[in-house]
């Protein structure tokens, strides 16, 4: 509860239990070169980045950051970083804010605050494989057009 009644709700408290689960999860795909579960430099987070033999070159770094809290809020961020010091990125959310429903998504190339409204599963398993789905298919098409 927000100490001011006209404060937006909070996320709560980081679910470093579900984020290890999720390390776990993640460090057992050949997708990623390197899982870290709630690191130095990002202590609420899982980061994994993928493995850059799936991305023709020009890419420089591709991974994903994963924040989940005890109200089963979450963010997933993705980011592909290129030579030319570009980048695309989207990300799915779920949290209160005052720009979308609580469930949205900010499509790519530069996940902009106003997203679009969008449901997700209840369990993170769920979530994860739906936001693993929409990869692969980003990545699928690196190489089938």
């Amino acid at each position: 509860m927000p100490d001011n009644p006209a404060d937006p709700p909070r996320t709560g408290p980081i679910d470093a239990e579900i984020l290890d689960r999720i390390a776990a999860h993640l460090k057992r795909s050949a997708r990623f070169d390197e899982v870290n579960a709630r690191p130095e430099y990002a202590p609420n987070a899982v980061v994994a980045d993928y493995d850059l033999g799936y991305f023709p070159g020009g890419v420089t770094r591709a991974y994903f950051r994963i924040r989940w809290f005890e109200t089963d809020d979450f963010s997933i961020h993705y980011a592909e970083h290129y030579q030319t010091e570009n980048s695309w990125e989207c990300r799915w959310d779920r949290h209160p804010n005052d720009h979308n429903t609580r469930e949205h998504f900010h499509p790519p190339s530069d996940a902009p605050t106003l997203g679009d409204d969008a449901d997700y599963p209840d369990e993170w398993q769920d979530v994860l494989a739906t936001v693993l789905t929409r990869l692969d298919e980003r990545i699928e098409a690196f190489w089938t057009e």
